[in-house]
């Protein structure tokens, strides 16, 4: 994904200068940092080969006292799940005054837990599966009985395919249970919905934000686990996914929506489910710091309309700003 069949066009050294010293942080103490480190690299690179004065930075290696003492003019923000797409980042920046990538303080928060993301959806009218909200004392029996099997259990402040199991027996729910409180604090049991599996890419914000051409995911055995996702060529994908006129437009529609709802910006993805009985989409949940590795999917919509990764990454970048008590896009500190 980072390297280019054909050269790269750098940008003039008026337009590279203007972005000014440039971060790229990655890695970071989540259980995605080794994807961070990947979708890091390959931002780093291309940046560079734009032209960019871009660095490395890694913010679980290294301390915000030195972040702040690399004077960078904006940063670009590749990490993923906790410290880094949670908004506990976005606020350290917002104090240190460093213009970023993505989404504030607030919609990376609730981003980041799916559970306030379905109360938000819900409340917008956009369709979501149905859900609840498990802990020690819940009568799993009846949490079963009122979802229907199987259905999925997952930690709500994880990324998409960390700590997630698909139930298909009540006697089964314990041992899912257990495994995602062991990485979070609260526990979120969905309805399966059956079905084929797509993303869609969003960039820009508010009333300008966009959907990218439609991703279909077709996983060995409907399996899109972290291995599949990261690591292997099994996975296929088709972008853009075929689909008629009317359920492209509905997928994208919904996924905008629910964009705009949770308050994102810059760039994100959204994950949907179209069930097989009726072709209804399902928003599943938002990434406010998608994967930029060689599988990851936003680069993949964005050549699909015609924009190279680097590209992608000079426009992201672009939008680098600070979100709190400002409205305007920072080009530079100077």
């Amino acid at each position: 994904m980072t390297a280019a069949t054909t050269p790269v066009t750098p940008l003039s050294a008026e337009d590279a200068k203007a972005f000014g010293k440039v971060g790229v942080l990655f890695g970071g103490r989540s259980a995605e940092a080794e994807v961070s480190n990947m979708s890091g690299s390959g931002v780093l690179a291309a940046l560079k080969a734009k032209g960019i004065d871009a660095h490395a930075f890694d913010p679980g290696q290294r301390s915000l006292a030195e972040l702040a003492a690399e004077q960078f003019d904006r940063v670009f923000i590749a990490l993923h799940g906790r410290y880094g797409e949670d908004g506990s980042l976005q606020g350290a920046l917002e104090l240190l005054g460093i213009p970023y990538t993505g989404s504030g303080v607030m919609a990376s928060s609730v981003g980041m837990d799916k559970i306030t993301t379905k109360i938000l959806w819900l409340a917008e009218g956009l369709p979501t599966p149905a859900y609840a909200v498990l802990n020690a004392q819940s009568d799993l029996n009846k949490v079963a009985a009122d979802l229907g099997l199987p259905l999925i259990v997952k930690p709500p402040h994880e990324g998409s395919t960390i700590g997630i199991t698909k139930v298909t027996e009540s006697s089964g729910l314990q041992a899912a249970y257990d495994a995602a409180a062991a990485l979070d604090d609260s526990v979120l049991a969905e309805e399966f919905v059956t079905g084929r599996e797509f993303t869609v890419a969003v960039l820009g914000s508010g009333a300008n934000a966009r959907a990218l051409p439609i991703v279909e995911i077709v996983a060995p055995e409907g399996n899109y686990d972290y291995q599949n996702k990261y690591f292997t060529d099994d996975t296929q994908y088709f972008c853009p996914a075929p689909l008629d006129a009317a359920i492209t437009a509905e997928m994208q529609r919904i996924a905008v929506a629910a964009y705009r709802a949770v308050g994102c910006e810059g760039w994100g993805r959204v994950d949907v489910l179209l069930r097989a009985s009726d072709n209804r989409p399902f928003l599943l949940e938002v990434n406010t710091s998608p994967g930029m590795t060689g599988h990851s999917l936003v680069p993949m919509a964005a050549r699909a309309a015609g924009v190279s990764y680097e590209d992608l990454c000079v426009e992201i970048l672009r939008t680098a700003r600070l979100k709190i008590g400002s409205k305007a896009t920072v080009t530079s500190k100077g």
